[in-house]
């Protein structure tokens, strides 16, 4: 089975979201597909895979799959890795179609747990169908989630936030607001529902350790990427460990490193309670399953980040199935009615608070043409993204 073409898919969401996919065809007829997406920078993702498609061209899959690795030094960066990581999938979807496997299955075989488990334990990420930012409105995001089923909830509650501004008044006060949403969701969802917060980096030490005593009262699932994770911010973020852990809350983030080596100086270093590789970025499903395994060595949680589009979130529920240290996985809640409508074949069914994997071969899904005919790429203002300090 040879790689006869490789075709980027850009599906623009909303006025803030773009989706980047990667559709693979192999001579055999078969198609297998990827997601990539990194807001924002679309067109040098084009360009990347114009380059390394034509590298990849004519390449058998069996012999191409197992080379295909990210680095962290990578030229490329993210970008590169993005990519290379979608063609992994893309790849691997292949390979499960023409075995007649569904990929957690065709991982399984391969590895020592096997298959270790049919359904995942899924969260929401609701913080961008909230578009009613009040406490009241993210307040009736969280019981819309509940309502449908999950058993926990991530907001990212601190909107306009970054510690390095001058005017302090005002981070006090955006601060203030944010704390206010994650007290709205618990009063909202009560005692039994798990809630995240997901900082972005916007703090630094002193008001990440006020604002631990802030939320303490709101009973946190996890507190994520409060303070800068970059190597000459360590020991802030071990001090940082310590206070949450003694808050009750486990420490959560990591979510943009690439590969094995990337994640090592948090797993072995225990700087994290909970690390969040993302297969978009992180090399594929293969990395990922080599990440977990680091995770189940060293006692850390993993937890598989995934707020973006429907091709990340069924590769993302396939490698759960078979990874282990596996606690809970990211789903993106209702940002847009595309989510569906773009990938045909298997829509997740929530029960128990989980994700049932598919059992058609491999991912499961295809990517309608229609609906990425009628949605193209579109240019995205600046502040659809995070602001560029924050990391």
């Amino acid at each position: 089975m040879k790689i006869t073409r490789v075709e980027p898919l850009v599906l623009n969401v909303s006025e803030k979201t773009n989706w980047f996919f990667l559709r693979v065809e192999a001579d055999n007829g078969l198609k297998g597909i990827g997601e990539a997406s990194l807001n924002g920078w679309e067109p040098a993702q084009v360009a990347v895979t114009q380059t390394l498609g034509a590298q990849w061209a004519g390449q058998a899959v069996a012999e191409l799959l197992p080379r295909l690795r990210v680095y962290p030094h990578s030229p490329g960066g993210l970008i590169g890795c993005s990519i290379v990581s979608a063609m992994e999938q893309a790849l691997t979807d292949l390979s499960a179609k023409a075995a007649g496997l569904p990929v957690f299955e065709w991982l399984g075989r391969s590895l020592p747990g096997g298959v270790r488990r049919r359904a995942v334990r899924v969260y929401a990420n609701i913080n961008r169908g909230a578009r009613d930012r009040s406490p009241d409105g993210i307040a009736e995001a969280a019981r819309h989630a509940v309502d449908q089923g999950f058993g926990a909830v991530k907001i990212a509650p601190f909107d306009g936030v970054y510690w390095g501004d001058a005017d302090t008044a005002e981070i006090t006060r955006r601060t203030r607001e944010g704390v206010d949403r994650v007290m709205a969701i618990r009063e909202a969802v009560g005692p039994d529902i798990g809630i995240m917060i997901d900082c972005h980096w916007r703090f630094d030490e002193a008001r990440t350790m006020g604002l631990i005593e802030a939320v303490k009262p709101a009973k946190l699932f996890w507190f994520e990427c409060p303070v800068s994770e970059n190597p000459d911010a360590f020991a802030m973020l071990e001090r940082v460990h310590v206070a949450t852990n003694a808050a009750g809350m486990q420490l959560a983030g990591a979510e943009h490193q690439i590969g094995v080596s990337g994640f090592a100086p948090f797993v072995a270093d225990h700087r994290l309670d909970v690390i969040m590789p993302d297969i978009k970025y992180t090399g594929g499903f293969a990395e990922m399953l080599r990440i977990a395994a680091t995770c189940e060595a060293h006692g850390v949680h993993f937890s598989p980040h995934n707020p973006t589009g429907p091709v990340c979130n069924i590769a993302s529920m396939h490698l759960c199935g078979v990874a282990p240290a596996f606690l809970i996985m990211e789903h993106q809640l209702a940002e847009s009615p595309l989510y569906f409508d773009v990938a045909c074949g298997y829509k997740p069914l929530l029960k128990d608070g989980c994700f049932v994997l598919p059992e058609n071969p491999g991912l499961g899904i295809a990517l309608d043409d229609a609906m990425l005919k009628a949605h193209p790429y579109q240019p995205l203002p600046p502040n659809a993204n995070l602001d560029e300090r924050l990391g």
